[in-house]
């Protein structure tokens, strides 16, 4: 293995306090993060994990304004969501901050200044939208229009969701503001922009020269691909009054850009947390800095951040960004805004005690390369053949034998044999072999050694047989388990970056704590006579009723998304208001009702109307039981010609809402009235 630095600092992206976080955010972002540093520490190594949720932005103004609550009751309800879902899927970070605290805005704002006083910043006055009934510019998402390329009426000043095209506000049709629905006008306003281009040369000396050969593919062709079409000035504030205020006289009403201060984020958190060492994790040469981030945010940490870092000086740089693609859901893209997600502090609701069911699938399943899909069925199989069957399989004979033959002390071991010799030989080899995958970021594999580790364990108590060998040989049947109970030690500490609640529940079973990395994978680390505590299940099977229930919830999302976006009818031609009184529509009550014989969905209804009881016939029956529709008041047609059907005389028309999935529903009273009363 490589020799690793003594001191890191280790950043996840700040996740965006506008939602809960999902499985998606786990799998490519906090729990490679977390695996990295809980090995880093378990080798011996100084880390300072950080940190928090991002609070500022557009996005959480609009959900404020949706919910009509203030931003910081929004960001406080979500803060608090995000923070505990990460404590109970054991997320170790060191300070989990936010970027609403004190303490960011001054960080923020004093790099901002450094950065203005320096003259690094230029100035450049640019024409915004103007809402002149608010009073003030409209961020993008604040101004709604007609696409230029599909005709939708509500495409944001950014992008149209319908098609999804990119769009700058000046290209809508006919904008309006979202606050007010007035049509916004052009005004020049002032903002600073750090000028990228001036940073290119050194960016591609640093990325495209410098990290060719250790940066994943996927960051660095991402990378590449920006440098070479070449950089230009970004802006670093914008017209908004949620955010760091930009620290300069005139400046009203601007906030530094989401972009900017957010990364600053990290910064601010660990000064927040460690105010008299924090300056050894971001300027002292003897730090490694790492980011994890998802795709969507590299060109942010690779490329703008540390032109800011560069800009301001005396920072260290990033020494790498590994960044993984995205995880999908049953074929599906995780979407926030369609509730297509599998929500952490949900799945906590539905399966406690179980964060490490899902940190193992999500893990073993990573989105490493390429982007990879969660499946129910895939978390079931992974949990019952892998977990159940092959980890906690071996875990348990091991113990259980030892506590059936040997009063569960660790017997000694006696003589040696080849493969006693050869099981203890690939044991030791490991630890360093988890370890290097771990180092290179490559988690995925890592825990497939892990599992390795005990099929070592099950094969090679499939091979001695010890539940045979106790009849006629106890004294081996002693050494077998003694082997065994090592390789059973070995995985407290190798499965504790992945499954540190499962490492820790093994750990007090062995009675043994899982000690420093370099100790991982030795012969001795139980010894003989050492007392064993009762054995415990570390996994238990999930059955197919409990996964079908979580895809059944799925597929009502799903449903619900198709009706919520399916297109309206147009409007039928106008009538007149003669031709409207002409209609006698009423309220009655259903006092009987039986399926049409013959019929699937015909239904012969009584109906209850004051002045006298009619018999209706209406195709109705594949959405409503006869049982579901006696009692219930309805709104009936009246005087509608008569009509034969199945021979029966029908003398009305119920009126019903069909839904865009062609499911029906009554058309009833706000509130109980006399039968036969009229609706006008």
């Amino acid at each position: 293995m490589a020799v690793l630095p003594q001191r890191y600092t280790v950043t996840a992206a700040l996740p965006y306090a506008n939602g809960p976080v999902h499985i998606g955010h786990l799998a490519g972002v906090y729990l490679p993060a977390d695996i990295y540093v809980r090995y880093l520490r378990a080798a011996g190594r100084d880390v300072k994990f950080i940190c928090g949720s991002d609070e500022h932005g557009v996005p959480i103004t609009i959900r404020a304004q949706k919910e009509g609550v203030t931003p910081q009751q929004v960001v406080d309800k979500y803060h608090a969501l995000i923070r505990d879902s990460f404590r109970d899927f054991n997320v170790s970070f060191d300070v989990y901050s936010r970027t609403s605290s004190a303490t960011h805005a001054a960080v923020s704002s004093e790099f901002f200044l450094k950065l203005y006083h320096d003259g690094k910043f230029i100035e450049q006055t640019t024409q915004q939208y103007f809402d002149e009934q608010a009073q003030q510019f409209l961020a993008d998402r604040y101004i709604v229009g007609t696409c230029p390329n599909c005709g939708n009426e509500n495409a944001y000043g950014d992008q149209c969701e319908r098609c999804g095209t990119s769009l700058s506000p000046t290209e809508l049709i006919n904008p309006r503001s979202m606050l007010s629905g007035a049509h916004p006008v052009l005004r020049d306003t002032k903002h600073w922009f750090l000028p990228l281009d001036e940073y290119e040369p050194w960016l591609r000396e640093w990325i495209v020269e410098g990290h060719k050969n250790d940066w994943k593919t996927n960051v660095y062709g991402q990378c590449k691909s920006w440098i070479d079409q070449g950089l230009h000035p970004r802006a670093v504030t914008r017209d908004l009054d949620w955010g760091v205020p930009v620290p300069l006289p005139g400046a009203e009403g601007k906030v530094l850009y989401v972009w900017f201060d957010a990364p600053i984020g990290y910064i601010s958190a660990t000064k927040e947390a460690f105010p008299d060492e924090w300056e050894l994790y971001w300027k002292d040469a003897g730090s490694k800095l790492v980011h994890f981030i998802g795709k969507d945010n590299i060109v942010f940490h690779c490329i703008i951040f540390p032109a800011m870092l560069k800009a301001h000086g005396g920072y260290i740089l990033p020494d790498n960004v590994p960044a993984n693609e995205f995880l999908n859901l049953e074929g599906d893209k995780i979407s926030t805004s369609r509730n297509w997600a599998v929500w952490l502090h949900e799945y906590l609701q539905d399966f406690p005690g179980q964060a490490d069911v899902l940190r193992y699938v999500l893990c073993a399943n990573a989105p490493e390369t390429k982007d990879n899909d969660f499946t129910w069925k895939d978390f079931q199989a992974r949990n019952n053949n892998e977990l159940v069957a092959t980890l906690g399989n071996f875990v348990n004979r091991a113990v259980v034998l030892t506590h059936k033959f040997f009063e569960g002390r660790v017997p000694a071991a006696g003589e040696l044999l080849d493969i006693d010799q050869e099981a203890l030989r690939q044991l030791a080899a490991f630890p360093a072999k988890i370890g290097e995958l771990i180092e290179n970021y490559r988690f995925r594999d890592a825990l497939a050694e892990v599992m390795n580790l005990a099929r070592l364990g099950n094969k090679y108590l499939a091979d001695t047989q010890p539940w045979h060998l106790i009849k006629t040989d106890a004294a081996r049947t002693g050494t077998v388990l003694h082997v065994a109970l090592q390789i059973a030690a070995a995985l407290v500490p190798t499965l504790g970056p992945f499954l540190p609640e499962s490492a820790e529940k093994l750990g007090t079973m062995l009675g043994i704590e899982a000690g420093p990395w370099a100790a991982a994978g030795r012969p001795d680390a139980l010894v003989a006579g050492h007392q064993l505590r009762e054995p415990a299940l570390l996994f238990a099977k999930i059955e197919d009723a409990t996964v079908e229930a979580q895809v059944q919830k799925l597929l009502d999302t799903k449903q619900a998304n198709l009706l919520a976006n399916a297109p309206v009818a147009e409007a039928k031609p106008a009538v007149s208001f003669d031709d409207f009184q002409k209609m006698d529509l009423r309220v009655g009550t259903v006092v009987a009702a039986e399926k049409v014989a013959k019929t699937k969905k015909l239904l012969k209804l009584t109906v209850d109307l004051g002045l006298e009881q009619r018999t209706i016939v209406s195709g109705i029956a594949e959405h409503f039981t006869p049982e579901e529709l006696i009692g219930q008041q309805v709104q009936v047609l009246l005087n509608l010609l008569p009509r034969e059907l199945k021979g029966i005389q029908s003398q009305g028309m119920l009126l019903m809402a069909e839904n865009a999935d062609g499911s029906l529903a009554l058309m009833q009273p706000g509130k109980a009235v006399r039968n036969g009363s009229a609706i006008n």
